[in-house]
């Protein structure tokens, strides 16, 4: 049955190019005859399938990298050390210590004044507080405790601040070469790089040696998703890409939800780093296993290499692609100069300058990834500061993105890019201010938190594969890393969220809410990419709103 349907969908593929002319598929350009090309080989088809089974490792590796920071630097319980009374029974920390809203202050401690070396109610000056020298930390593992970081949450943060830091160096820096030299090698490199400075960080001796590592790590390996994404992007045809996105971003968030879990289960932080490091490795074997991608094959003019890959997967998917349709393929490719830039960022960056249309996108495209990433990031962040298992929650709030995804795949193949991106950042915005309207401790509040990282995640999704849609091919890689950068500046500042809970515990989310429903209004004014054609020359790009989309067969 399933070979019976397949040769009538084929004999449908072939009948449907078989009606166009030659001329009409070379003015199609060579993008969008490679999108045909995809629609014989099929939606998913075994060729694409066997890629995004090698895309989906390093897009999961990416989720636990994304992780560790909330783990390996979560603070944890400690308390004054009372150098006087240390080794009596702990009924003494009740006098020895202040109480904030019913806890013991991390951070202050009662002078002892007892000259008979007792610890009792009367061996500590309530009318004299001064700051702890010393701490006694719980048994759970971070770098606070064993870098003795207690009360100095701003060199805690400093850490995950560092991390981030590290994507506005990794990312412009591997789109100019992922552009420049094909997908798979920038992917296979990064990955690598992640492994060697994530493992050599669990040896860290001192907090500036983790710094150092914790900035080095991302500013060499973080590009790893990104280039996945795209290279995931071009590996289908237009109706297939908010599925693909789908996939690589369960792979993704099943990376977070797993880590979370490990570090419940192993509470040592650096164990944990030499577990989830090392696997990075193996992606360098994906030099020798996979094909690069035929879209920025052609973009680059290597037409024979790109044919050779489609041929490929032809044989693979066991379908049949007409030789006028490749020979067009060819032709468009090999005289459609305007199609081929150079891929250089200062060549990228002028042309964008250029257009008033393309810099009008780029700056949308930034500000849009930039609330993502502070919201996205800043929810899961904070999440572990919320009441219960801080390990649960996380998993929760990770786990929230699986039907978030869902749900992403489903309006966005019947609503569209532009509708999802203005109601998403418009609910995501109403659920984070009214967190501040309920209580913390309520279940209601965790309702209403989940629901905020549902709508910022669903944006988020929406982001990624609109921003791949906007862009040439030519220049993806390089435009989609100058968003991302920016969406990363967001992503460093988030570390230092909870440090605004200081002052109010709503201002975050407060400020988080604001950021979103501006984004809301700004969607408004992003172009329709929904069945569209990638564009694969600035020209185009900056047609797209006009772009007939393309019939489905």
């Amino acid at each position: 049955m399933e070979s019976k349907s397949h040769q009538i969908d084929y004999h449908r593929r072939s009948k449907y190019i078989g009606r166009m002319t030659e001329a009409e598929q070379m003015a199609d350009g060579a993008g969008s005859n490679l999108d045909k090309v995809w629609r014989i080989l099929g939606p998913f088809g075994k060729y694409t399938v066997v890629n995004y089974a090698f895309l989906l490792f390093p897009c999961y590796l990416a989720g636990i990298y994304g992780s560790v920071f909330n783990f390996e630097a979560m603070d944890i319980n400690y308390r004054c050390a009372i150098p006087e009374c240390e080794n009596e029974n702990s009924t003494w920390v009740e006098y020895a210590i202040p109480k904030q809203n019913n806890k013991f202050d991390k951070c202050r401690r009662y002078d002892y004044s007892n000259e008979s070396n007792t610890c009792d109610q009367l061996s500590f000056n309530r009318s004299s507080i001064f700051k702890c020298k010393e701490y006694i930390y719980s048994r759970e593992d971070s770098v606070v405790k064993d870098f003795n970081l207690g009360c100095q949450d701003w060199k805690r943060t400093l850490i995950g601040t560092a991390q981030y830091s590290g994507f506005l160096i990794a990312l412009p820096l591997t789109g100019v070469l992922s552009d420049k030299y094909g997908r798979v090698k920038p992917m296979a490199v990064a990955s690598a790089m992640y492994a060697v400075f994530g493992t050599i960080r669990s040896f860290s001796t001192s907090y500036e040696m983790l710094i150092v590592f914790e900035f080095l790590e991302t500013a060499t390996g973080a590009a790893t998703y990104s280039t996945a994404f795209v290279f995931g992007m071009e590996l289908v045809r237009p109706d297939g890409r908010v599925f693909g996105n789908t996939l690589l971003n369960f792979a993704f968030i099943l990376g977070s939800m797993s880590l979370s879990l490990l570090a419940w289960a192993l509470q040592n932080w650096r164990l944990m780093l030499r577990i989830v490091y090392p696997p990075a490795f193996l992606v360098l074997s994906y030099l020798f296993i996979l094909n690069e991608s035929p879209r920025w094959l052609l973009s680059k003019g290597r037409c024979e290499e790109a044919l050779s890959i489609l041929k490929k997967a032809e044989k693979m998917n066991k379908v049949k692609i007409p030789e006028h349709l490749l020979s067009s393929l060819k032709a468009t490719a090999k005289y459609d100069e305007s199609s081929i830039d150079e891929i250089k960022f200062g060549t990228v960056f002028t042309k964008v300058l250029k257009s008033r249309t393309m810099l009008l996108r780029l700056v949308l495209c930034c500000y849009l990834w930039i609330t993502c990433s502070f919201t996205y990031y800043g929810l899961s962040i904070n999440s572990v500061s919320l009441a219960g298992n801080k390990y649960l929650n996380y998993t929760f709030v990770a786990f929230i993105e699986i039907p978030a995804n869902i749900f992403c795949y489903v309006v966005l193949t019947k609503y569209g890019r532009k509708r999802v991106l203005v109601t998403m950042y418009a609910l995501g915005g109403i659920f984070c201010i009214g967190l501040a309207l309920i209580a913390r401790d309520s279940l209601w509040s965790l309702f209403i938190y989940l629901a905020g990282k549902f709508a910022i995640t669903v944006a988020y999704s929406t982001v990624y594969v609109t921003a791949s849609e906007i862009f040439p091919t030519n220049a993806r890689q390089s435009l989609l890393a100058i968003c991302s950068t920016s969406g990363r500046a967001g992503a460093t500042m988030a570390p230092l969220s909870p440090l605004l809970a200081r002052y109010n515990d709503n201002l975050p989310t407060i400020i988080f809410g604001s950021l979103a429903l501006l984004a809301s209004l700004l969607s408004l004014t992003i172009p329709k990419t929904d069945h569209v054609s990638l564009p694969d020359s600035v020209k185009e790009a900056k047609k797209i709103a006009q772009i007939k989309k393309i019939s489905k067969l």
